[in-house]
């Protein structure tokens, strides 16, 4: 077996730098976005750090799980990098940690790539279960029934355009008129885990109503988003480690079916996705580099772990992530 030299912790004060921006820059993201709706809130919000602590502790963990295995097994591995992103959505754009060395074989290969994933699942989960159970039952506005295509697919857009350049072209579109101003509202796209921890921790909702949740709840969310995009079995996410350890060089295919589903997706349900398949399909690619150790058997523990991460991703798939309506 070859033997891979682990080096020690580098540029430690880079990753604890990127670290305290990531938090100041999710709070930030968090206060704005909770200002929104309740005013000026100041400098200070204990929901804004709430959300801030919360999903840090997610996507730390989730991290610390590929880190912590890479240097089980001996793999060359940096410290994770955290991506502080200021205002923009959550605040980050994740983190990443750099795997400098070769995987040795297919059960290594499942331990890391899982391992993040599940760590980060054990934090999101039971945080998600107490944000639920710390927010309100409020009535729920009138919001517009969903349809297929999408009202943000593809598909729908592309007529809207069509439909704007037409009117715009042939000088008839109509008068403008004053609308009344319209409240609007982001529904977070609900999953398979999201539905069942908020029976649990809330109960069967009554016809109306809704759950106005806890800022950490919003963190969970991202934490489920996070894993779903990562669970994905496309070239070297975590999701593309696990199909490559279980089918090899074939685990290509699988990619590429995956993509088109996803494709499906964008053009007749949900837009969103539209940036992951060109980042999934273009930087990530639907390649492997082979373990050094590829004739070594992938056990049958290994083989189950592959199932869990897959009723992961099953539950925590969202076709429709984000959606504003206006009531």
């Amino acid at each position: 077996m070859e033997t891979v030299t682990v080096r020690p912790a580098s540029r430690l004060w880079l990753h604890l730098l990127l670290f305290a921006l990531t938090v100041v820059t999710t709070y930030f993201s968090a206060m704005g976005q909770l200002s929104a709706g309740e005013g000026d809130l100041g400098w200070w919000n204990s929901g804004s750090l709430a959300f801030s602590l919360a999903l840090m502790a997610i996507l730390g963990s989730h991290e610390m799980g590929h880190y912590v295995l890479a240097r089980i097994h001996k793999v060359d591995t940096s410290l994770p990098y955290f991506i502080p992103m200021p205002i923009v959505g959550a605040g980050t754009l994740g983190a990443v940690i750099r795997i400098r060395g070769r995987i040795p074989h297919r059960n290594a290969l499942v331990d890391i790539g899982a391992a993040g994933p599940l760590a980060g699942l054990a934090v999101a989960l039971p945080l998600l279960f107490w944000g639920l159970g710390h927010s309100q039952v409020v009535d729920s506005p009138s919001l517009a029934s969903t349809s297929f295509p999408g009202e943000g697919s593809l598909w729908v857009l592309l007529q809207k355009l069509f439909a704007w350049a037409m009117e715009t072209l042939t000088h008839a579109a109509p008068a403008a008129e004053l609308e009344p101003v319209k409240q609007a509202h982001i529904i977070f796209g609900d999953s398979l885990l999201m539905q069942g921890l908020t029976w649990l921790a809330v109960g069967p909702l009554p016809e109306g109503k809704d759950v106005l949740v806890h800022p950490v709840v919003i963190a969970g969310w991202f934490g489920l988003l996070v894993t779903l995009l990562n669970l994905m079995p496309i070239g070297q996410l975590d999701g593309g480690h696990l199909t490559f350890a279980l089918f090899g060089p074939r685990a290509q295919w699988v990619g590429k079916a995956f993509a088109l589903v996803l494709l499906f997706v964008v053009v007749f349900i949900s837009a969103f996705w539209a940036v992951w398949l060109l980042v999934a399909s273009k930087l990530v690619g639907f390649g492997h580099p082979e373990v050094v150790e590829p004739q070594a058997p992938l056990s049958r523990g290994r083989k189950w772990i592959c199932a869990l991460c897959f009723v992961a991703l099953i539950g925590c798939a969202m076709p429709v992530p984000l959606r504003q309506v206006f009531s």
